[in-house]
Parts: C-alpha cells; structure tokens; sequence
C-alpha cells in the first residue's frame, strides 16, 4: 500500500527535504538507479560541456524564484544520500530533455512522457475531478504520499515520485485547493532555456489559499517548457483547466456540466505541438465513452479497450500508478491503486475548509 509520511512542522525547508529524504532513502536510490532516462540520458549529457550553461542557469534561476523550495531539494538530496546533480536532474528532467542532441536519446529509455489523463465536470448534481496518473514505469514502486505541515498553519497533502519534490502529479491543501497536472508537448521552438520549473511551480501550488491564488502563480512562473493544470476549489465549487506555455502564455477554461476529458495535448492554448498519437487516441476513445455520472468517469479512466494506447496503461514503458477521484460536494479525495474496475481503495482523504485529514 502507497505509504502515507506526516511531516513537520520543521525548522526550516532544508530541513523537510532532509527528513523526507531520510525517511525514503532506500526508496529514492532504487528509483535513481532504475530509471534510465536519468542513467542512460540525463546523467551523461550532464557531463558534456554543453549541458553545464543549461544546468546551471536552470538552478539560479529556480533558486532564486523559489528558495525555499530549492533548499526542500537540497534537503532531500542530502537526507537521501545521493548526489545533488542526481537529484536536480529528475526534478528538471522535462527542461534538460529537450536539449539533448538527437544521438543522445536512447530509445532504450522507453521514452519521457507522462500520459496522465483527467475527467472533470461541474453541474447541479455532482462536482468531480478524477485523475489517471500515468508514468514512466520505473515510477512503480517508487512513489509516496507526504502530508506536510508548515509553521504558518498551511498543511498540505502531495502524490509524489521518488526523489522529487511534491508534487508533479496531485495535491491539495487545508484552504480546500486542489490540483491535478497533465503533461503537454510543446515543440522544441516553443521551449525557453532556463526558466522556472515544472516541479517547482506545483510545489508552490500546495501552498495557494484559493483558486485565483493558485492561478496568479501559474500565470507569474515563467515556465520554461508548457504545462497542463486542473486547478480545484472546495469553497466555491470551481474547476479550471489552465493551459501554459513558456513566455507566460496561458490559456484559462472554466469547467462547466459538459464533462471534459483532457489527456496529452494542448485543447485550447494556442501553441505548436508535437503530434502524440497516445493522446490522441485517448482523447477519442473518452469522447465515445458515456460520462453522465461518477460511475461512467471511474470506467472511462479504467478503459483498456484500446490494446496499443489504452486509458488505463498497463505497458512495458508507460503505466497507469493510480488513480485519483475528488468529489467536491463530499469534500473528499479517494487514492485507488489498480484498475478501477477492479482495483481497491488506498487512502481517503477529506478536504474540509478547517482541516485535512485521511479517512482510510
């Protein structure tokens, strides 16, 4: 069962980082020492001449946005063990990617996505947002969840991936904000060197007070390379959809009583893309599925109907490690682990406006 690691409140954010590092050691160099997109490409492009102006410019410039977080990463370096660049190198893994020559990436690997797709509505009879979190698959095994609690009273609850900070996939806070994430594929043309960090602007999310909070942050980050957020408000009932790319373009849709499915794709933002037929495919085989309740999302995100990019993955590169389902009128966020057609209830969390707490 996913493990559940309460933490803080600390003395400082290195110290966090530090004490989560600790506590998943085992777990985070297993992760580092299996995953060959950091072995057989990150880690030896970080060795060449050309990579050095990318990583070090990429590290300023996020230390210096988000201190605090980066003394968390310092943190989990150092609790963890394991070399700093290692750890810098998964957490910007989507910035450093796209600059890799062609030769550099091994399609060994398995490839870099994270095909994450999400269904989301808000009408008179029910509120949801229910997430497929898909990754790399040697993610499996490799995950936790952290219930983190600051100083300030702010605690916060994060779906995270060895060695990184939380989080790139779910979370949600005690001011009853929530978010999910999605991958998207911006062409190379439309990539910034050098900007602020995918992993770094969600883990300021976990600390947002409200939806037009979280969206300000977003909107401010100067992202190097786009991102796909599902932005959650218990208190007023809200869903938004945010698409950016990187110079601060952002695209904001307001989810309403048609459901809306969103897998790997720009839907609504603007920008030039690369062609992925995994998303793709998703996107039309959940426009067929019927979606007019709870029950409809749960076997939408559970569907294998499609053998080469089913919804619900369970392949030799990319796989489905859970799936997460929010009912805002219950003010509750249920973790399941397996097939939701199959698969059992983890961890129920509720997400009231005074407190977060686990159910189950």
């Amino acid at each position: 069962m996913l493990e559940v690691f309460e933490v803080g409140p600390c003395r400082d954010a290195y110290q966090m980082g530090l004490l989560i590092g600790q506590r998943f050691a085992n777990r985070i160099r297993s992760r580092l020492a299996t995953d060959l997109i950091l072995q057989q490409q990150l880690l030896p492009f970080a060795q060449t001449p050309e990579s050095h102006s990318i990583i070090k410019t990429l590290s300023e410039t996020n230390q210096r946005k988000f201190p605090r977080y980066w003394d968390e990463l310092l943190g989990t370096a150092e609790g963890s063990g394991m070399p700093v660049l290692d750890i810098i190198s998964i957490n910007f893994r989507k910035e450093i990617l796209p600059f890799l020559p062609k030769a550099a990436m091994n399609s060994s690997a398995g490839g870099t996505s994270e095909d994450c797709s999400d269904v989301l509505v808000v009408s008179d009879s029910m509120a949801i947002a229910a997430h497929n979190d898909d990754a790399n698959i040697a993610i499996v095994g490799h995950n936790y969840l952290i219930r983190g609690s600051l100083s300030n009273g702010l605690s916060f609850t994060a779906y995270t991936y060895a060695g990184e900070l939380p989080s790139c996939a779910f979370g949600f806070n005690n001011h009853g904000l929530a978010f999910t994430l999605n991958s998207v594929p911006p062409s190379e043309e439309e990539i910034v060197a050098a900007g602020v960090g995918r992993n770094f602007i969600s883990r300021d999310l976990l600390e947002a007070t409200n939806i037009d909070d979280a969206s300000s942050r977003i909107h401010s980050a100067e992202a190097s390379v786009g991102h796909s957020y599902n932005l959650i408000d218990i208190k007023t009932r809200r869903i938004l959809n945010v698409e950016t790319a990187s110079k601060n373009r952002v695209s904001v849709h307001e989810i309403g009583a048609t459901p809306f499915f969103h897998a790997n794709m720009y839907l609504h933002l603007q920008v030039q893309q690369v062609h992925d037929e995994n998303s793709i495919s998703r996107q039309k085989r959940a426009a067929q599925l019927p979606k007019q309740s709870k029950d409809d999302f749960l076997l939408l995100l559970g569907d294998s109907e499609d053998a080469k990019y089913p919804i619900y993955m369970t392949g030799s590169t990319l796989y489905t490690l859970c799936t997460e389902v929010l009912d805002l009128d219950k003010q509750a966020l249920s973790v399941i682990e397996g097939n939701l057609k199959k698969g059992e209830i983890s961890h129920v969390f509720s997400i009231s406006l005074k407190e977060s707490k686990m159910l189950q």
